[in-house]
């Protein structure tokens, strides 16, 4: 995957953070499990 995808899901997930708090956990989730599923693509 393209080196830019690991900051731009990073800054965009960030910024929902702020915007609407009560959505920390989805959010969180959410970014663990497409990085888990973006490392084990990758290998």
């Amino acid at each position: 995957m393209h080196p830019l995808i690991n900051p731009i899901v990073s800054l965009i997930a960030g910024i929902v953070i702020l915007m609407f708090p009560s959505i920390l956990n989805y959010v969180v989730a959410f970014y663990l499990i497409i990085i888990g599923i973006l490392g084990l693509l990758g290998k």
